[in-house]
């Protein structure tokens, strides 16, 4: 079981990518995040307060620099090498100067299948979940994930690796 502690610390607006289903960015930062999923469903299953769109993540439907943040919270583990590349370089687009990008993963070598236990201290709110998905093919380290940030012009602020996930803190520009 992955034991992870949550604290408020961005401000201003927040896009949390693939923030449906537990909803954790958005139980965080409640009505400053606008919450995507590709998956209605998932979306309906996160709690209310932010705004909920269903909206993929490579193609992003907002104005460029329309963000303070983004957020990915364990979401990038089901997009493909792909996608991911997509994803970041959507979110640098839709981020204002100097904002944040913040991601937490999970380290994945082979995922056939791929399961993480997470239990979530969320200021005085506690959850236990787990995200899982069969993949033979699927691989990610905080390695490939920060060289894909660079890539998309976003400087790498904080790494923080453990046995079985990342984090990651970036800044634009």
């Amino acid at each position: 079981m992955v034991c992870l502690q949550l604290t408020r610390e961005l401000t201003g607006s927040v896009l949390d990518i693939g923030g449906g289903g537990e909803g954790i960015i958005g139980r965080l930062y409640g009505k400053n995040v606008t919450a995507i999923d590709i998956r209605q469903e998932e979306l309906d299953e996160a709690p209310e307060g932010p705004t909920k769109l269903c909206m993929d993540a490579c193609h992003l439907e907002f104005p460029e620099e329309s963000f303070d943040n983004a957020t990915a919270f364990f979401s990038l583990m089901y997009f493909s090498k792909e996608d991911q590349k997509r994803a970041i370089f959507e979110a640098a687009r839709v981020l204002r100067p100097g904002g944040t990008l913040q991601i937490w993963d999970a380290k994945i070598e082979v995922a056939n299948p791929f399961l993480i236990d997470l239990q979530i201290d969320l200021c005085n709110e506690h959850f236990c979940t787990s995200y899982g998905f069969y993949n033979e093919n699927s691989k990610q380290n905080a390695n490939d994930i920060a060289e894909c940030c660079q890539q998309a012009g976003f400087r790498l602020v904080r790494k923080e690796e453990r046995e079985e996930w990342f984090f990651l803190h970036c800044t634009k520009g």
